[in-house]
C-alpha cells in the first residue's frame, strides 16, 4: 500500500506537470506518459527473469526498491529547479524548463521505472507465496488474496489521489513529489520489517530450471518436427497420406514426448496457451492507459468548483474509479461469489476467464459513455464558451472503468501466477504486467499517428491543446470498436483453454 501510494502520486498528476511546468502539449504529454507507463510494465519480465533464475525475490524487492527509491529523491530534487512559466494564451505554453532540468526529470523518472519493475511483480508474489497450498484453511484464504490485495491498493492510492495531487496544484510540485518519495522509503521500512517471519521457497536442486525445462521441450519439439517432416519427405504417397493424417491428432509439443518429461510438456504448453490470451487482452490496456491522460485532460475542462473558490484538482477524479473497486470487491468477495459457487460449483464462482472477459465487456462500455459525454461537453462549449459541463458528468465512466479494472486486472493476475510452474511465477506476474506495457506503448504510438495525420493540411488535430476544438470523442469511439474486436477474439480462445490446474478454477 505504501508503495501504491508513492506510483500514484507521481502518476496521476503526471501529465498536469508536462503540460504545466514542463510546457509540453497535450499530445506530446499524453504520448510520453504513455511511453512511461508502458515502460513501467514491460521491465518486470527482465526482472522477473533475473529474479526466479539468479537473486530469487526477496533480494529483488530489497534492491529494486533501493533503485525506487534513489529515482523519487532525484525527481523531487528536478522539480527544485526555478521556472518562469508564461502563457501566450490559455491554451498554449512557451517552453520554460531548462534542458538540464527536462534530462534529469526523465532520467528520474526512468530509474523509477527500473525500480518499480521489480518490485512490483516479486512483492504479489512473494505475497502469495506466504500461503501454503496444501492447507485446506490456507488455500481458500489465498484465492481471496487478489481481491484484498487490490482492495488495500486501491485504499491507498484514494489517498495520494486526495493528498498529493491537491499538494501538487495548490501548494508546490516539489512538496507534491516529496510526499510519495517518503512514503516508499516506509513501504521498504516496513518489508524489511517482517524479514523474520517469512516464508521462503527453496527450490529442489534435484529439478531442473524451469527456463531449461520448458526450452528443452520447445528445442526437442523443434528437432522432431524437422526429423518428421524429413520422414514424410522420403516416404511413398500412401505413407504420405498416412503420415499426414495421424499428424492431425499429435500437437507441435507432443512431439517432444520421446525426449522430454510429460510434465515438462505440459508446462511448455501451459506458458504457450496463455499468448493468445496475452494479445487479445492487449485492447483493455489500451482503455486502461487512458484515466490518467485524456480522463484527466477531459476533466481539467470543466467546471471542477464545489463551493466557491475551492476546486477539485483534475486527477482527484481517478479517485473515483478506486472508491469503485473498494466498494464492489467486498460484494463481490462475500457476497456475488458465494452465490455463483452455489450454481457452477467452481471455487471461485465463475472462471478466471469469464471474469476477464467480462471486464473486457465493460472496457467497452465505458469508452461509449466516455464518448457520449465527451460530445455532449463539446456541445455545450460550443453553443456557450462561458458555461462550463459539470466535471461530475465524468463519474459514470470512472465508475464502469472501476468495475473493468476489478474484474480483468485481477482476474489476469491469478491467470498468470497459477497457469505457469511455481518457479516462474514472478515471470508470470511479469507476463501480465506486459500487456499493460505494450498497451501503452500501442496508446503512445495510435496517439502521435492520430496527431500527425489529423493535423495535415491546416485542420485541427484530434488532441488538439485546446479541447473544445479537439475530438477525444472521435479517439474514444475508435477504441470502443477496436475493444469490441478485441473482445471477440478474447472470446474464441477462452472457449478453446485448457487449464493448467483445474482444481483452481
Amino acid at each position: 500500500m505504501a508503495e501504491r501510494f508513492a506510483y500514484f502520486g507521481i502518476s496521476s498528476n503526471l501529465i498536469m506537470y508536462l503540460t504545466g511546468p514542463l510546457g509540453e502539449s497535450t499530445a506530446a504529454a499524453a504520448s510520453n506518459v504513455n511511453a512511461w507507463i508502458g515502460t513501467v510494465s514491460f521491465l518486470p519480465l527482465l526482472w522477473a527473469f533475473v529474479a526466479d533464475a539468479f537473486l530469487g525475490r526477496f533480494r529483488t524487492i530489497v534492491i529494486s526498491s533501493s533503485l525506487y527509491i534513489l529515482g523519487l529523491g532525484l525527481l523531487l530534487f528536478s522539480t527544485m529547479f526555478p521556472s518562469h512559466c508564461e502563457a501566450t494564451n490559455q491554451h498554449q505554453l512557451v517552453s520554460c524548463a531548462s534542458q538540464l532540468q527536462v534530462t534529469l526529470f526523465f532520467c528520474s523518472l526512468y530509474i523509477i521505472a527500473i525500480g518499480q519493475g521489480g518490485y512490483k511483480p516479486c512483492i504479489k508474489v512473494f505475497g502469495a507465496d506466504q500461503f501454503d497450498g496444501n492447507d485446506i484453511e490456507e488455500a481458500k484464504a489465498k484465492s481471496s488474496f487478489f481481491n484484498w490485495l487490490m482492495f488495500g491498493n486501491s485504499v491507498s492510492i484514494v489517498m495520494t489521489r486526495l493528498v498529493s495531487t491537491v499538494i501538487q496544484e495548490d501548494v508546490s510540485w516539489s512538496l507534491g513529489f516529496g510526499v510519495p518519495s517518503v512514503s516508499m522509503l516506509l513501504a521498504l521500512f516496513l518489508f524489511l520489517l517482517g524479514t523474520k517471519t517469512y516464508r521462503f521457497t527453496i527450490e529442489s536442486g534435484e529439478k531442473k530450471n524451469a527456463f531449461a525445462r520448458i526450452g528443452r521441450v520447445f528445442v526437442e519439439a523443434v528437432k522432431s518436427r524437422r526429423k518428421y517432416d524429413s520422414n514424410i519427405a522420403n516416404s511413398d504417397e500412401t505413407i504420405l497420406l498416412l503420415a499426414h493424417q495421424s499428424s492431425k491428432q499429435i500437437g507441435f509439443l507432443d512431439r517432444a514426448a520421446v525426449a522430454c518429461d510429460i510434465v515438462e510438456i505440459e508446462e511448455a504448453k501451459a506458458v504457450l496457451r496463455l499468448v493468445p490470451i496475452w494479445m487479445t487482452s492487449l485492447v483493455y490496456a489500451i482503455v486502461y492507459a487512458q484515466s490518467p491522460t485524456f480522463f484527466t485532460k477531459q476533466g481539467a475542462t470543466m467546471d471542477r468548483s464545489i463551493t466557491q473558490g475551492i476546486l477539485v484538482p483534475a486527477a482527484t477524479l481517478q479517485c473515483v474509479t478506486n472508491f469503485t473497486i473498494v466498494i464492489c470487491i467486498p460484494i463481490y468477495d462475500r457476497l456475488l461469489v458465494p452465490i455463483t459457487r452455489s450454481f457452477t460449483q467452481n471455487p471461485s464462482g465463475i472462471t478466471v476467464l469469464q471474469r476477464i472477459g467480462t471486464g473486457i465487456f465493460l472496457c467497452i462500455l465505458a469508452m461509449v459513455v466516455a464518448a457520449l459525454v465527451e460530445t455532449k461537453r463539446l456541445q455545450t462549449a460550443r453553443d456557450d464558451a462561458t458555461i462550463l459541463m459539470s466535471v461530475w458528468w465524468l463519474v459514470p465512466q470512472y465508475v464502469i472503468y472501476g468495475v473493468a479494472d476489478l474484474l480483468t486486472m485481477v482476474g489476469l493476475q491469478e491467470l498468470f501466477y497459477d497457469q505457469v510452474p511455481s518457479e516462474l511465477r514472478s515471470v508470470g506476474m511479469a507476463l501480465n504486467l506486459t500487456i499493460y506495457g505494450v498497451g501503452n506503448f500501442i496508446s503512445s504510438f495510435m496517439i502521435s499517428v492520430i496527431d500527425k495525420v489529423t493535423r495535415q493540411n491546416g485542420q485541427t488535430s484530434w488532441f488538439d491543446n485546446d479541447l473544445d476544438k479537439a475530438h477525444l470523442d472521435y479517439f474514444y469511439w475508435l477504441l470502443a470498436c477496436l475493444s469490441f474486436i478485441g473482445l471477440a477474439f478474447f472470446l474464441w480462445f477462452a472457449k478453446s483453454y485448457v487449464y493448467n490446474r483445474t482444481n483452481t478454477f
